[in-house]
């Protein structure tokens, strides 16, 4: 395999707290941290302002124009670039523990077991789980949430009344993802294996060898791979036919003496990016393996305060943006984007 640097092309950001979540609000990178404030780099110094004054942020996700942050203080806020912000939704006395967000502006989260959905014309359902929700996600088709619970996961149209249809496997699951085309659902368990269905017929399928937990899934612009974080590798699992990864092993690119704790798919190439638990970040091209390092382990550090917690791509896929549990971070541009 080959390996060369783009370090040379990589800005350096400081965010002085624990980094949560990330994401593009335009062009300018803003970071959501553990001590509830929101951070811009769109200047040479950072600008910060205060979402959470009563909580710490526990989750975020950006949709290009905002990012919108859950807290413990059961407040879900959507800070703007000029640092405007809105109050979503206060769940009192609850935490929020999982989100979802779609493009459109449409939106979902869930506190304990009580679920809510927003559209983009921001009307609000409810539901309530068989159990504490953990993981959230949209499937591309409809407006239409899956919800990962206790043994299992269920699928829930808010604008029907309709039983949400519920796909079961024993055991707790965490975060959940779909497929781009909607064929199948996977869902992270607590005992490091992932749990998948194939939508139309309920067949399960497992996957399994993890050393610890997959806490980050990304999917291929084409659908046809899904990036798994939970091993000393990023583990890229195949869904082009239609039984997905039933009888097939996964790939393996970006193998280091190290935990990978976030991954993230190029929007339009086979390129991932891949970050560690002690700091490192780099991108893997599938088709051939080749690596190219984007952030090496900085002097000092120890793997205890340096993972990196947050990682995505710009819209056009010319940035790349990453943070880490120590405060620090970076904005890769891509030569020629």
């Amino acid at each position: 395999m080959s390996q060369t640097s783009m370090s040379q092309y990589v800005t350096t950001l400081s965010a002085d707290a624990e980094i949560v979540a990330g994401g593009f609000l335009g062009q300018v990178p803003a970071f959501g941290l553990a001590s509830g404030e929101i951070v811009f780099f769109d200047g040479t110094n950072p600008r910060k302002i205060v979402a959470h004054p009563q909580g710490a942020i526990l989750l975020g996700q950006g949709d290009h124009e905002r990012l919108i942050t859950g807290g413990d203080d059961g407040r879900l806020v959507a800070t703007h670039a000029d640092g405007r912000m809105e109050e979503i939704a206060h769940e009192k006395g609850r935490w929020i523990d999982a989100l979802a967000l779609r493009d459109d502006g449409t939106m979902a989260w869930a506190s304990g077991k009580q679920v809510r959905a927003r559209d983009a014309k921001g009307e609000v359902k409810s539901m309530s789980a068989p159990s504490s929700v953990r993981g959230l996600c949209f499937m591309p088709k409809g407006y239409r949430l899956a919800l990962s619970h206790y043994n299992g996961v269920s699928l829930w149209f808010p604008n029907m009344s309709a039983e949400p249809e519920f796909f079961k496997w024993a055991g707790s699951h965490l975060d959940v993802t779909v497929s781009p085309d909607g064929r199948f659902l996977v869902s992270a368990m607590q005992e490091n294996a992932l749990h998948g269905w194939r939508v139309a017929d309920k067949k399960d399928m497992r996957m399994t060898g993890y050393p610890t937990k997959t806490r980050s899934f990304s999917w291929s612009g084409d659908g046809h791979w899904m990036a798994t974080s939970g091993a000393e590798a990023c583990i890229i699992w195949p869904f082009q036919s239609k039984d997905g990864p039933m009888g097939k092993g996964p790939r393996e690119c970006g193998v280091r003496p190290a935990k990978v704790t976030r991954v993230a798919f190029h929007p339009k190439s086979l390129v991932v990016a891949i970050g560690y638990d002690d700091g490192w970040v780099m991108i893997c091209r599938i088709t051939d393996a080749a690596e190219i390092l984007v952030r090496a382990v900085p002097e000092g550090t120890t793997k205890e305060d340096c993972g990196i917690s947050c990682l995505t791509w710009s819209a056009d896929g010319g940035r790349l943006l990453f943070g880490a549990q120590d405060g620090a971070a970076g904005v890769l541009d891509l030569p020629g984007a």
